[in-house]
């Protein structure tokens, strides 16, 4: 099985990351957004890991 990750059309608050990781794992999206809300309080990395994940994940074609 061959997955990629991309960016949700579908599942998306702001950029689609969460909900393209969400689909990428097959879990919840609501998991994923407080994940990185943890990440962004807790470590302050979660900003620039959407920030990447945005600006260099393909949209799905």
């Amino acid at each position: 099985m061959n997955k990629k990750f991309y960016l949700s059309e579908t599942d998306k608050k702001i950029g689609g990351v969460c909900g393209g990781l969400a689909e990428y794992f097959d879990v919840d999206s609501l998991i994923v957004r407080i994940i990185f809300v943890v990440l962004v309080f807790g470590y302050g990395t979660g900003v620039l890991a959407y920030l990447l994940l945005w600006l260099l994940a393909p949209k799905r074609a």
